[in-house]
């Protein structure tokens, strides 16, 4: 199911034993476009602290009124502490994988390592295809590691087609099981007031994180001709399939099968 990025600030997030705060943003690499972590403040239970919470501590969905995790409180109070105002580096990662006992997202062909879904890597290992691997390992050498980004910081940021400007980011869409986000949802309201689209982050060319400037591979013609986006009548298979052949790309839930 896709839901708003937005949507889950200010969730509940409940533990096994107790709340340990709520939702106020997320962290998402800028390769795969994937959530790596929600970032939880704790509230009044531990003034003045956030922590990390990786969605392979998540259970199932979030019902829309809370997030449920396999934590304790007492886990939650001993995790490595962050800075939310600085980067967090593979080496804090390391330390929070440590800490949790979570296998490293960033080893393995697949979204999560070793497999799609972040739920599935509390599962025993499994084979690991040797053609996916090489692939994965070319990929990995081709790039620098992906930095982690705010969701919170991306809002605002600016939408380029091949030829011109054409609105801003308002939100994102995430598929709460792989929690890949999916769209960034586009308010055009400076150049066709009262529209909004989705765009895939599968069409951007690149993001100029200096200048909060997102270059899709779009023209404006394209993205103006695009089904309008309704948040009161959320996407749906029916809805991604016209949007993707609207565009006329290949559609994400094939390639991922490939």
């Amino acid at each position: 199911m896709l839901r708003s990025v937005t949507g889950l600030k200010g969730l509940p997030i409940a533990a096994v034993d107790g709340d340990i705060g709520g939702a106020k943003d997320l962290y998402f690499d800028d390769a795969t476009w994937t959530v790596r972590y929600l970032v939880v403040d704790t509230g009044n239970w531990l003034p003045g602290r956030q922590v990390l919470i990786s969605p392979m501590s998540v259970v199932g969905p979030s019902s829309g009124e809370q997030i449920s995790v396999k934590l304790t409180r007492e886990q939650v109070e001993g995790s490595p502490p962050i800075e939310t105002d600085l980067p967090v580096d593979r080496q804090h990662e390391m330390e929070l994988s440590a800490y949790y006992r979570h296998p490293y997202y960033w080893e393995g062909p697949y979204r999560w390592g070793l497999a799609g879904y972040p739920e599935l890597m509390a599962m025993p290992p499994v084979a690991i295809d040797p053609v996916a691997e090489e692939i994965a390992a070319r990929a990995r050498e081709a790039r620098n590691d992906p930095s982690l980004r705010s969701a919170n910081d991306v809002l605002g940021y600016y939408i380029s087609a091949l030829d011109g400007d054409i609105g801003h980011v308002e939100d994102f869409l995430f598929d709460d099981r792989a929690w890949a986000i999916r769209y960034m949802i586009v308010d055009t309201r400076n150049f066709w007031p009262g529209k909004h689209v989705v765009i895939s982050p599968e069409w951007i060319r690149e993001v100029s994180w200096s200048d909060s400037k997102v270059h899709v591979d779009l023209t404006q013609e394209q993205i103006k001709a695009a089904p309008e986006y309704d948040p009161d009548h959320p996407l749906d298979r029916m809805a991604e399939t016209r949007l993707f052949e609207h565009h006329g790309r290949r559609k994400y839930w094939e390639v991922e099968k490939d």
